[in-house]
This record gives C-alpha cells, structure tokens and sequence, in this order.
C-alpha cells in the first residue's frame, strides 16, 4: 500500500529541491516514489502542475508508433501516425496514474500565492534514513497517510530548519 504525503515550501525552488533530493535517494534504493509533483499557487490564484511523466505526451509518442506501423501496412503512414497520436494523446489523458490532478489542486489552493507544495506517494520507503535526509529543509506537513509516530519524527525533521535558525548566535 502506498502512503500520500504533501509538504508545503514558501517557494516552489525549496520544493524542487527537496523534489530533486528524494529522486536522489530512489537512485539509492532509500525511498520508492509512485509520483512527485510540485503544485505552485500563481499570484493569479491558478496552481500550476510540475509533473514528473506527462501520460498525454507518451501516449501520443506510442499511439504515432503504432498508427504508423498500421498505416505502412494499408498504404498511408502519415495518416494513421497522426490517427495513431491522437488517440495515444487521449488514452494517456483518460489513464493518468498517480495522484488525482483535481486532488492536488484543490490542496494547493489553500497555499498562500507564490508557495509550494510537494505531493508525494510513496510506495516503499527506509522511513529512518529518507527522515534524517529531510532534516532542516523546512517544510510543512500539510497532509499524510502516515502513522502518528512517523509523521511527528518528519515534522520534528523539517521543523529542524526553523529550531536552528531560531537559536542565537554563540
């Protein structure tokens, strides 16, 4: 089963990075990310979607594959590559996979104009190591499917910014 967590950053570079940051750690085998978008609330109040895999382009790129190897075999390739891309673009429209588009959205509009939140779903994740990662990158934890002792030590980690920054100088 997988878990659902969105933090939200004062600006959508702090959310990229920290976006980048978990892509690191999948490469390390620590975390396994179903999807990670950035949401950004536009000065105009719209929220604008940074996604990872875009289901509407890869299908459109394997239906013009396909509509072209049906439209070599019945004499007329460009027309059923465009036929083809077409209906790819379509059925990865209809087949989005990953958090819900509409969810995210209605999420992010409670963010302040020019913030962030970083929408997760985590398959697998070494909950220690991805938490110690996280440490001080600020952050807030604005929705989560986990537990109550796993979500408290994340928060603790991104509040870690906060605590350090607040303590005075020696």
């Amino acid at each position: 089963m997988a878990d659902l967590l969105v933090i939200s950053y004062p600006s959508e570079a702090e959310a990229e990075q920290v976006r980048s940051r978990l892509l690191g750690m999948q490469k390390e085998y620590l975390i396994e990310l179903g999807d990670a978008v950035v949401a950004v609330k536009q000065p105009d109040g719209q929220v604008k979607l940074n996604q990872l895999f875009s289901p509407a382009a890869a299908g459109a790129a394997s239906g013009a594959l396909w509509g072209s190897l049906l439209g070599l075999i019945l004499l007329s390739p460009l027309i059923g590559a465009a036929l083809g891309a077409a209906g790819g673009a379509l059925g990865g429209k209809l087949s989005d996979v990953g958090i819900n588009d509409g969810f995210m959205k209605e999420v992010a509009q409670s963010l302040d104009a020019g913030h962030a939140a970083l929408f997760l779903l985590i398959r697998k994740m070494t909950a220690d190591r991805v938490v110690a990662e996280l440490q001080g990158t600020g952050g807030r934890v604005m929705r989560s499917s986990f537990d109550e002792t796993k979500e408290q030590a994340l928060r603790e980690a991104l509040e870690g910014a906060k605590a350090a920054a607040a303590l005075p100088a020696a």
